[in-house]
This record gives structure tokens, sequence and C-alpha cells, in this order.
């Protein structure tokens, strides 16, 4: 049955794409017609997206202080909002969602202009700055990790979590192996669009000091930087350490599944994902994140038993080395992690904001989902 269309609006990094795709696979098995606008930086990310249209928008960021760059960043805006409107006008949305980013504020924007219901999605345990300057104009707000607040952008959240791939829920059933002595110890190493330049510069320096018998065992699947991909990858060949060194990997979360101990960043995709997985990790937050978002997203999942924070200065080669030869010989620390990661994981959070989008398309609002919600 056709019910119309819902237009998605993410940035085009993974964390504000995936969890825009997973929403999309729900929507379209319910009989929406989903739409996608985006910027041109989504193409990596895009051949997987369920859309019916992916429709490029104008949009820039006010990063820059001089008046010219804050002048051409208005100009393209305001050139995002014209075609966003035309977009609108075209394709008539129920409902128009954003999942941050720059590149949502032109279609959020525009179709709060037009009084068409809107949602924001925020799945960090703080607002981003393209949701924050939303927050007021939109019908609601669904939280990964956001919790219900005072004010009036406060009463709209809805605390959904972060939807996740299909992917990502086909790999949960997969149980998690704990390292057995003398058997392969698989390390999955991933850094996102921001921040993979430690892990490239830290990793294999720590990997190397490790006693010979450990880096036999090991099998590191490593994200890198285009730029440092074949400096990483070297660097394994040279200590005889079976790895796999890749900018993207597109079976992520299958990857994830194999692992015994992922070390990565904590952007808010990322924690999701592996509570919902259920593996055992030690998160370094991006140290330059804006609103140290990725602090409380780690944070978050430290508290349920499922991961340790490292904060990134505090990672001397000797320290990481002595994390990682340590892990290798505590199966039952690391499954108990792995069931604590997985009992924090929301594999419904797809469905519950899939309810939440038709609900404001069918005209209600935020308040009126949450006592449907209540028992």
């Amino acid at each position: 049955m056709d019910k119309g269309v819902i237009l998605l609006s993410a940035g085009g990094t993974g964390g504000h794409l995936f969890p825009a795709e997973a929403l999309a696979h729900e929507l379209k098995a319910r009989g929406w017609a989903v739409h996608l606008a985006t910027d041109e930086r989504a193409e990596r990310y895009a051949s997987h997206f369920p859309a019916d249209g992916i429709h490029p928008v104008a949009s820039a960021t006010f990063g820059s202080r001089n008046p010219l760059v804050l002048a051409s960043a208005g100009l393209t805006l305001w050139k995002g909002f014209r075609q966003a409107s035309a977009l609108l006008q075209r394709l008539k949305p129920k409902a128009v969602i954003g999942f941050g980013g720059y590149p949502t504020l032109p279609p959020l924007y525009a179709a709060t202009r037009r009084g068409l219901p809107t949602l924001i999605h925020e799945q960090n345990a703080v607002m981003g700055r393209a949701n924050r300057a939303l927050a007021e104009r939109v019908t609601a707000i669904a939280g990964g990790f956001l919790q219900q607040a005072e004010g009036a952008a406060g009463k709209k959240i809805v605390v959904t979590g972060n939807p996740v791939r299909p992917a990502v829920i086909a790999a949960l059933a997969a149980p998690y192996t704990p390292p057995a002595a003398d058997q392969p110890f698989h390390l999955l190493v991933f850094g996102g669009s921001q921040g993979a330049q430690f892990f490239s510069e830290a990793v294999p320096p720590a990997i190397a000091a490790l006693p010979e018998a450990k880096k036999r065992r090991l099998l590191v699947t490593q994200q890198a930087r285009a730029k440092d991909e074949t400096s990483v990858r070297a660097c394994y060949e040279q200590m005889g350490v079976k790895a796999e060194i890749s900018p993207f990997f597109s079976d992520m979360a299958e990857r994830m599944a194999a692992a015994q101990l992922v070390l990565s960043r904590s952007g808010a995709s990322t924690v999701s994902e592996i509570a919902v997985i259920g593996r055992p990790a030690f998160l370094v937050p991006y140290p330059h994140a804006l609103d140290h978002d990725q602090a409380a997203n780690a944070a978050a999942l430290a508290a349920a038993g499922g991961a340790e924070v490292h904060r990134q200065e505090t990672l001397s080669v000797p320290w990481l080395a002595g994390l990682i030869s340590a892990a290798m010989e505590e199966p039952k620390r690391l499954s108990a992690m792995a069931a604590a990661a997985k009992s924090a994981g929301r594999p419904n959070a797809a469905q519950l904001l899939a309810d939440l989008a038709e609900a404001i398309a069918a005209g209600r609002t935020a308040a009126d989902f949450r006592k449907d919600m209540t028992p």
C-alpha cells in the first residue's frame, strides 16, 4: 500500500546517514516512498541507501569568522533553501525528517515554513549545532542518547534510541566468541570520518611492542585514511601481523560481529552498533568533537559495563600495548563486557522511530506519542 512520501535529510557522513538508512528500510517495509536530501559527500555511503530518489541540496557551515566566508555560506544555504522548497513542492511529503549536519538545515527549514510535520533525530548525548538551530521549529525530536528535558524543545523529545542498519540487526544473532589461548584474536580498529589518524599512528607501534606469541595470534582489521593506508599496511607486514587495512569497509557490521575486541571512536552510531551486536569495546572519544558529544556517548555505554573509556592523551604506546595484551588474556572479562553491551542495545530503535514518524505524519505531537508509549 502506497502511504505517500517521507523525505529524509542527513549530512553526508556515515554517522548521519546510517541511522537514516535504517529508518528508510523500515518505512519502505511499511509502504512509504522514501526520498533522501543530502550533499555530495554521501556518494560513498549512499549505494546501499534504499531511497526512491536521492537529491543533492546545497549547504555550508558557519565554521569561519571571516565575513566573506560567512557571506558565502549564507548565500549557499539560501540556494539550498530554494532547492529544498522546489523539492517539497514536487514531492509533497507527508513528513520531513532530519538526522543532523548542515545539509539538513535547508530542507527542514523549508518544511517548517510550509507547516509540514517535521522531526529531527539526534544521535548523540549532546545536541549538535544544526539540530539545535531547528529544535524550536520542529514538531518532535527523537533522541538516541538524549533524555527528555525542560523547556519548549525539551518537551518535544522522545527517547527512541539510534536506529541501526539491517546488516547490524542480522549481525546481532552471532554470539560472542571469547578469546582462547593460542587461538586467533580478532581486533577491529576504526575511527570514523574523523579521528582515524590517531589509530593509524598509535596502534601499529603498540602491536609491535607485544610479545611475538601474541602478535602471531592477532588478526587486525583497521580503518585508515586513504593517505595512511599504505604506510599502516606496511607496518603490519613488517612485523608479520595479519591485517586488513582500508579507508572504508562496506561490511563493517559483519566485521564487528567477528571481533573479540573493538577499539574505536565513540560516535553515536558506532556506540549504538557496538551495543546492539554486543561486543566489548575500548572507546577513545575524539578529543576535538564539538560539545564533547563522543565523551558523553562513550560514558553511556561504559556505565552499562559494555565498554572502557580511554582519553586519547593518556594512550601512550606502552599503555595501549598493555591494554591489548591484557585483554587477550581475559576471556571472562571480555565476555562480561559483551553481555553488558548487548543489554544496553536498542535493536528496535528503527521501528520506534518509524512509529514516531508515522504519528507526526498523521498530525500528532510528541506528547501524544509519549502517552501511547506509557504502559
